[in-house]
Formats: C-alpha cells, sequence, structure tokens
C-alpha cells in the first residue's frame, strides 16, 4: 500500500494494489475508488485532499506491517 499526495493538484492518492485500474467509480464529490478486473479496489483518489483531510498528522494503528518507509516532501 502507499499513500502519495499531489501538491499541484491537491490530490491524495491510496494505492492499495499494484493491479492496473479497469474500472473508476465515483462514491461521493471528489472521491473516487478504482477496481481491478476482477471488481476488487485497487486506489482511492480524493480530489481536494488539504480541504477535507488533515494532512498534518497520520496515524497508523496495528497495521502488521513489516516494512514501513517514510519520505519527506521537503
Amino acid at each position: 500500500m502507499k499513500i502519495n499526495y499531489y501538491a499541484d493538484t491537491d490530490s491524495l492518492y491510496i494505492d492499495l494494489s499494484e493491479k492496473t485500474s479497469a474500472e473508476s467509480i465515483e462514491v461521493a464529490p471528489g472521491i473516487v475508488v478504482d477496481f481491478d478486473e476482477s471488481n476488487n479496489i485497487v486506489g482511492i483518489d480524493i480530489d481536494h485532499a488539504s480541504k477535507v483531510l488533515n494532512l498534518n498528522d497520520v496515524e497508523i494503528n496495528s497495521l502488521p506491517a513489516k516494512k514501513l518507509l517514510l519520505a519527506s516532501a521537503g
């Protein structure tokens, strides 16, 4: 899973899978869910992210990750 913020478009993309998106559905204004060919969710795109999310704090709880990478935008 990867989370990417794109300042130029103020969008946040949560990449849940390495599979290619085959279909996208806007589930709420500015929120698009991408599905693969088997109808599994592969990503979530949030437009105007800084207006609808608190991007200053990110908290991860009880995630069974074996590897955690943090990258600074600045």
